[in-house]
């Protein structure tokens, strides 16, 4: 089927299968409706197909029983199936591009280009809240954190929801919660794990943070458990990238606090010439960082989470 199924019939139901919005490209599908009219969730995963631990959360997701739902949920588990397969890094292998960089796409564009302007043009605007579900691809590590539009109130409500005790406020303009909340949609992008690795407490911390959130727009009743606190730490987020190919030796590690000029780390030739050192423009503490010994020239070294200021 090139479309997906109706979102409100006013019956409860499962419907499951794929969508080819493009030619040679087919999505899994679930959407399940509730008892009770309510609000539409989609939730999303595998926009980086190697974050295994947020495409088993929207796996899992799956199974939600109609009788359980007020409103309908639809789940797109593993938009980027070629680069699941082939356990791409970041890429979609068709084009060589990050869909996540790409919204809010082209109806004639690349590939990737052409998915999110699908995305945007024809799935966006039939939601009324958007997860989009990631877990810290093959060659990073993080702390669990979550990215909502800055200036966006009802994003920055689920960010609240989910409970992630990290939110960060993003003024990126062609990711994919911010092509949602174009359409007025409240988005957030929460992030689980790292190093593409999975388990049933990681996948749980991304089910729980759903339900929480499902909880938030009235879509259950609960009980849910409860968030490790009550308000994220609000930060926003400065990342340095490499500026030339090489290998990359970080000084820093994950959670680590750090200061204005302090060397976060330095990229090397084979034979340990020092190619480039790099420091810190902020003050904060490493969010994420690269943990693949090779580097590309553009590539995000690590991520410094600074305190909000509004």
């Amino acid at each position: 089927m090139n479309a997906l199924p109706s979102f409100r019939t006013g019956t409860p139901r499962v419907e499951q299968g794929y969508v080819q919005p493009l030619a040679g490209i087919d999505i899994p599908f679930t959407v399940i409706e509730g008892t009770k009219p309510g609000p539409v969730l989609l939730v999303t995963a595998g926009v980086h197909a190697s974050e295994f631990c947020s495409i088993e959360a929207a796996i899992r997701l799956q199974q939600t029983k109609p009788e359980d739902l007020t409103g309908t949920m639809v789940i797109l588990p593993i938009l980027n199936m070629q680069g699941f397969r082939k356990r791409s890094i970041y890429i979609m292998p068709e084009d060589g591009k990050n869909l996540n960089r790409q919204f809010p796409g082209k109806p004639d564009g690349t590939l990737s280009e052409q998915l999110a302007f699908w995305l945007s043009d024809t799935v966006f605007p039939q939601a009324d809240a958007y997860l989009d579900l990631h877990g810290g691809d093959l060659d990073e590590s993080l702390l669990p954190f979550s990215i909502y539009p800055r200036g966006d109130a009802g994003s920055k409500a689920l960010a609240v929801a989910f409970g992630i005790p990290i939110a960060i406020a993003s003024d990126g303009k062609t990711n994919s919660v911010n092509g949602a909340v174009k359409h007025g949609i409240p988005s957030l992008l929460p992030e689980m794990s790292g190093n593409g690795l999975w388990d049933d407490a990681l996948v749980g911390e991304l089910t729980d943070g759903i339900a929480r959130v499902m909880l938030h727009l009235g879509m259950i009743t609960g009980p849910v458990k409860p968030a490790p606190q009550t308000t994220p730490d609000f930060v926003t987020m400065w990342v340095p990238t490499a500026p030339m190919d090489g290998l990359w030796y970080s000084a820093k590690q994950i959670a680590e606090a750090i200061v204005t000029g302090e060397v976060l780390g330095e990229i090397r030739d084979v034979f340990g010439a020092v190619l480039a050192t790099i420091r810190s423009e902020k003050d904060g503490i490493v969010v994420y960082r690269m943990t693949s010994l090779s580097v590309n020239q553009g590539e995000a070294l690590l991520g410094v989470g600074s305190p909000l200021v509004e």
